[in-house]
């Protein structure tokens, strides 16, 4: 057998190491790429800023309660408006 033999035990037990950075590579291309196409990741931000601006509205409507410019029935209808029930 001589080098041969040995050589390919080598090449067999690091072989499985590079074909599992392999797999974890492709499945990971597979999952950015199915994010980005499917609408996941948007680049616009459009999203983020309607949240941010939805809690900062609430949160101007608790101050607004909390001073006592408005009552719990006011409170309670825009915040309902607010959240779209």
């Amino acid at each position: 057998m001589g080098w041969y033999g040995m050589g390919t035990g080598m090449g067999w037990g690091w072989g499985w190491v590079f074909g599992l950075l392999v797999i974890a590579g492709l499945a990971l291309l597979v999952l950015v790429l199915v994010r980005v196409v499917g609408g996941g990741v948007q680049k616009s931000g459009r999203r983020g800023a309607q949240e941010r601006g939805s809690s900062a509205a609430e949160a101007s409507l608790a101050e607004r309660y909390a001073r006592g410019e408005i009552d719990t029935a006011e409170y309670t209808e825009r915040l309902r408006h607010l959240r779209g029930d």
